[in-house]
């Protein structure tokens, strides 16, 4: 038979992992030191495969050491040996931390880009008020040339009634009148309710 090789050139006379984890179970933190010291070298190489982020990694293997002593009484011996546990503890772990930061880098992606959108379609309301504009002409056109010629100055170039009446040489009631016959004809062109 062979004799099992160790590192250090000396066997460990202690209990092995698994009796350590069962003293762990019972609440034994001299036996988890012991498991700890067992496991951090590889639990840490393990996430660090997996998460390659050292910071992260560190953090991850960390959890997975708390979670090692809070679950110790779940190890079941005949479904594989204390190392597998742990390194499949280890693992998940890993994975789940994965899972999450592409998860959350995927919200703040998705959240940049609904900051981005606009909050309304700029193709539609360029469209909607150019047939506005549109409908509009169309509707000037329909007014006398007194009328047009009135609504155009007071309305288009922001003159008052008065300076309408004195650029135009009208008293101002014909001026008052023609913007108001002009406006309803306008009014009822659009389509617009009173």
């Amino acid at each position: 038979m062979k004799e099992a090789v160790h590192i250090s050139g000396l066997a460990s006379a202690g209990p092995d992992l698994q009796e350590l984890l069962g003293m762990v179970a019972r609440g034994d933190q001299d036996a988890f030191a012991q498991v700890y010291e067992a496991i951090c070298g590889p639990v840490l190489g393990l996430v660090r495969s997996v998460l390659r982020d050292p910071a992260q990694s560190e953090e991850v293997a960390q959890e997975v050491l708390v979670e090692v002593w809070r679950t110790a009484p779940r190890f079941q011996a005949a479904r594989g040996s204390a190392m597998n546990w742990v390194l499949t503890l280890a693992h998940h772990r890993a994975v789940d931390r994965v899972r999450s930061v592409e998860a959350t880098t995927a919200r703040e992606h998705k959240a940049a880009l609904l900051d981005r959108t606009p909050a309304f379609d700029d193709v539609t309301e360029q469209v909607e008020s150019r047939l506005e504009r549109e409908q509009v002409r169309r509707c000037m056109r329909t007014l006398s040339e007194l009328q047009r010629e009135s609504v155009t100055l007071a309305y288009y170039r922001g003159l008052t009634y008065r300076e309408v009446g004195e650029l135009l040489a009208v008293p101002l009631g014909t001026i008052k009148t023609r913007l108001r016959d002009g406006l309803i004809r306008l009014r009822d062109c659009l389509g617009v309710s009173a």
